[in-house]
């Protein structure tokens, strides 16, 4: 009984503690005596008050708090205890709270939340650090809210109704008046709106903006993973009319102000079920043995003009977003698929790079503005790559793309493709001598019937077509980035940037791997890049291939836009921009105005303004990248809902104190068999080994070995994929 006695007393008096700091540091600049703190933190017992008087004094002797004049005290002004961060909320419902400058993120507790949702930015007090316990703070301020939109579920009751939000990080429902409900239905799935959250209600008050449909139907799926990161899927009406309304004709003045490269060999390499081409190569053999290159990319600028509707809706997007059955497009179907589109056969204003180029892939001049082109041939990447394995000229029907099956190519365009290819694959041995990462993950793709329903798995593979036209957009990017990095006085630009990878996350990957049979090189920057070179080689085709490849791309820092060149580590390019997707990425779009401002001489950019667009611009890049993967974690769930009898070969590429995930070899959907469901022995979680192990049997699943699984149950609402283990794999 004293035990608890004890423990109850020092519960109270680290609560009292964390009281009077919260009062006096919220109010820096008065003093208090040991009445109105209690009065504040509503300590009213005698017991209470003598711990409060107790700790004030042995704060003060510690220095901690000042004592301005007899029993009156007032917070230490250098002691910086509030600080800004963004909240990330887990699914336990607590909180850390990210703080640039400061290593150890801030715990909150679910309620010390205060009203704070995921990724809202907050002011924060942090309370005294006590002896080998984490940061724990409290927020005291929403400074901005990250949406106010979300995305839920309606509970229809007779006056009113809720809206119980779909997103496992929303600890709260929304209360909705019922002239608010705006004729959702009981079950609907839809966009509600916080209006307001009044001081004394448990839920916050909201209006219903949109219903998406009912849950399960496949649209009202897409479109709520759509909403649930506040991305659109469709254009407002006036950017539409906007847009329909352009001149996409092609102007002879217009022409006369570019270099008129359309009787030059021309072409496109694209995904067979593109819609829109934005870059295409140019080829022409000199008389002194070197070739012409010319790497020609859509001129989204000539049609986008800053301060209209149009550039306005392009930069809050920012980016296409590519979804397992759709693309959202950053431009209006008018630009992207029509006048924007390199098309074969049709004259088009674009903003190119052309290269002068020896045969050992050295550049010797180079020309940068705005063109105008007449492209001779679409091409398929899966066509190119027969051109590049065969030499031949004919495409035979079952890869061609055209309607009348197979295809014969001209002999320049054959001369073009393998010239292009070869010095193509001398660039890319540089570029790996020099240090770069080669990062080619399986890409997973689906086979969708009319309907949208996934009837097959197959994986995107990178082959010697697609590492053609990579090496070519990455001289472009890199070259416009060095034309104007290298300028003196230094002009404001946009960067690509790729910090060097964080030390202890490859130390962590090292012990992965190490299980594996694979270690990281640490003696220096050029052998950590060779022996993660030659871990991505040595797992191809290894049922761990997947998984570490994963793993070694989180182990990178992340790619961002910013005005402060850092370089890019894994390109290992001192100067790297984004030149060549102006359709589908909107700082592509700057980097083509900014070029040719200062092609005609234009003083440097306010580098703040550009700055602000940069972050903007790779926070949405984010955004776009979690819908993508939500959208396949969607469709794979989807597809194993047909497959629930089956058994399925599967790699531990997760292990946690809830259990181990799996991904099937054959199709890479990853599910959850949790502890508690595998009934032979009680599993404890082994941190240090990355395994489970029973603790009667001492029967162990360890990260990367292969088990069989069955699937037990799928969730598409919650997009929740769980397993039964059946046994492990021989």
């Amino acid at each position: 009984m004293r035990k608890k006695k004890k423990g109850t007393n020092n519960q109270l008096k680290n609560e009292i503690t964390k009281g009077i700091f919260t009062v006096l540091e919220k109010n820096p600049n008065k003093s208090f005596n040991y009445k109105q703190i209690a009065a504040k933190i509503g300590i009213t017992d005698a017991s209470g008050r003598n711990i409060l008087i107790k700790r004030l004094v042995q704060l003060k002797e510690k220095k901690r708090i000042v004592e301005e004049s007899r029993g009156n005290y007032k917070a230490i002004a250098s002691t910086k205890t509030y600080h800004t961060g963004k909240v990330d909320i887990t699914g336990k419902g607590n909180a850390y709270i990210v703080i640039e400058g400061i290593d150890d993120d801030i715990f909150i507790h679910n309620n010390k939340l205060n009203k704070a949702f995921h990724r809202d930015i907050v002011e924060v007090y942090i309370f005294p650090r006590r002896k080998g316990r984490k940061l724990e703070g409290e927020i005291t301020k929403i400074i901005e809210r990250d949406k106010t939109n979300f995305v839920g579920i309606v509970q229809l009751q007779k006056n009113y109704a809720f809206v119980k939000p779909t997103d496992f990080r929303m600890y709260t429902d929304f209360f909705i008046p019922k002239d608010k409900i705006n004729d959702a239905k009981d079950g609907d799935k839809v966009i509600v709106k916080m209006n307001d959250w009044p001081k004394d209600t448990d839920s916050p008050y909201g209006e219903i903006i949109e219903v998406l449909g009912k849950p399960g139907e496949h649209n009202t799926e897409i479109h709520s993973i759509l909403a649930e990161y506040g991305l659109p899927y469709q254009f407002p009406i006036e950017v539409e009319s906007y847009a329909n309304k352009i001149d996409t004709s092609i102007k002879q003045e217009e022409i006369a102000k570019r270099r008129d490269m359309r009787e030059t060999l021309t072409f496109t390499i694209d995904p067979k079920d593109a819609k829109d081409f934005d870059d295409a190569l140019s080829y022409v053999t000199l008389e002194n043995g070197n070739y012409e290159i010319g790497i020609h990319i859509a001129d989204v600028s000539h049609y986008v003009l800053p301060d209209t509707i149009l550039d306005d809706e392009a930069y809050e997007r920012a980016t296409s977003v590519y979804l397992v059955d759709r693309v959202v497009p950053m431009l209006p179907e008018v630009l992207s698929n029509n006048a924007c589109s390199l098309r074969p056969n049709e004259e088009k204003y674009t903003f190119s790079a052309v290269f002068e180029i020896d045969k050992n892939a050295k550049l010797v001049n180079q020309w940068f503005g705005r063109t105008v082109i007449n492209s001779n041939e679409r091409f398929a990447y899966e066509e190119a790559q027969h051109i590049i394995e065969t030499g031949e000229n004919t495409i035979p029907k079952e890869i061609s793309i055209r309607e009348k099956g197979s295809y014969t190519v001209s002999n320049d365009i054959v001369e073009a493709t393998l010239a292009l290819d070869k010095l193509a694959k001398i660039m890319r041995k540089k570029r790996m001598k020099a240090g770069a990462i080669s990062f080619d993950k399986v890409e997973v793709r689906f086979s969708l019937d009319e309907n949208s329903n996934p009837e097959g798995v197959y994986f995107k593979e990178s082959k010697d077509s697609n590492k053609l036209i990579e090496e070519f957009m990455l001289l472009a990017n890199r070259k416009v980035a060095e034309f104007i990095g290298k300028q003196k006085p230094e002009k404001t630009f946009i960067y690509r940037v790729h910090d060097e990878p964080n030390e202890e996350k490859l130390i962590n990957l090292n012990g992965i791997i190490s299980r594996f049979g694979h270690k990281l090189d640490f003696k220096n920057k050029q052998t950590i890049s060779d022996s993660l070179n030659k871990l991505l080689e040595d797992v191809k085709g290894q049922k761990e291939q997947n998984l570490v490849d994963t793993l070694a791309i989180r182990s990178m820092s992340k790619a961002i836009y910013t005005t402060d060149n850092i370089g890019h580590y894994g390109l290992a390019f001192d100067y790297y921009s984004h030149f060549t997707s102006p359709i589908r990425r909107y700082p592509d779009v700057m980097v083509h105005r900014l070029l040719q401002h200062y092609l005609d001489g234009g003083v440097s950019a306010k580098e703040e303004v550009y700055e602000e667009k940069c972050k903007h611009s790779s926070d949405m890049e984010g955004l776009a990248a979690s819908a993508e993967r939500d959208s396949i974690k969607y469709m794979q769930i989807k597809f194993m809902e047909d497959h629930k009898d089956s058994e399925f070969v599967g790699v531990i590429s997760g292990v946690t104190e809830w259990g181990i995930y799996i991904e099937i070899i054959d199709n890479k959907c990853e599910g959850l068999v949790r502890i508690r469901d595998i009934k032979d022995d009680y599993y404890i979680f082994d941190e240090k080994s990355y395994s489970i192990v029973g603790e009667r049997t001492n029967n162990s699943y360890q990260l990367g070995e292969e088990v069989v699984v069955m699937v037990k149950s799928t969730d598409l609402l919650k997009r929740h994929l769980d397993f039964s283990l059946l046994r492990k794999a021989e």
